[in-house]
């Protein structure tokens, strides 16, 4: 569990123009929502969300919410930032418990690549997801999944079943054992590229051929 903690206030107007104003005082709107009550209009210090998003944990943990000495348990669901300047603008906020299902992205840690047989054979390891979607209880959401693959060799993959998770903790996707990573040969590696390369040079073939065409029939139309 995150030991973030957001001191928010109560915005009495939404829209707009109020969110701009909000903006002037060096805070940022959001909407609180969720749970046994209604959506709320907050705003929280510009510096101080900052500093909890750049803890890299505040869009995967349980967050606790100050207002006038009562504290709330959130969830971050999500953060506008201004396409520009990177600033935040907006931020919503879901209101859970300890207990409360949330879906949540963890981030994948691959431990034992310098053991790796096959790594040390000149395989390279390709990550098919750097993260992966759980259903767990706000409270007890895991720093990242860590995956040992110190024994993998060239042509093993690892797959979510492959993955002991702690208990209570499931994947949300249930239909297919979905592959994490596998690791392939140097030759399979370079063959990927020179595929794409040749894929990349067909395609500007094409695109020379359509515009030599184009020259033609323009040439063929000025001679009329």
């Amino acid at each position: 569990m995150s030991d973030i903690v957001l001191p928010v206030d109560v915005r009495e107007n939404t829209g707009t123009g109020a969110a701009r104003a909000v903006r002037r005082e060096g805070k940022v709107p959001g909407t609180l929502y969720g749970g046994k009550g209604g959506p709320v209009a907050i705003a929280v210090r510009d510096n101080v969300l900052r500093k909890a998003i750049n803890t890299g944990k505040f869009l995967s943990h349980m967050v606790t919410l100050e207002h006038d000495g009562k504290k709330q348990s959130v969830i971050p669901k999500d953060v506008q930032f201004d396409p520009v300047t990177d600033v935040p603008l907006h931020i919503d906020l879901f209101r859970v418990d300890a207990d409360s299902i949330i879906d949540v992205e963890v981030s994948v840690v691959f431990l034992g690549e310098e053991k790796s047989p096959g790594l040390k054979r000149g395989g390279a390891l390709n990550v098919v997801r750097h993260t992966v979607e759980l259903s767990c209880p706000a409270g007890s959401i895991p720093e990242s999944i860590e995956i040992d693959i110190s024994a993998m060799e060239i042509g093993d993959s690892v797959h979510i079943s492959d993955v002991t998770l702690p208990e209570g903790i499931t994947p949300t996707i249930a239909d297919r054992d979905f592959t994490i990573a596998t690791l392939a040969g140097a030759r399979v590696a370079l063959e990927d590229e020179e595929e794409a390369a040749d894929a990349d040079e067909d395609a500007d073939g094409e695109e020379g051929t359509e515009a030599e065409a184009d020259g033609e029939e323009e040439g063929e139309g000025s001679e009329d």
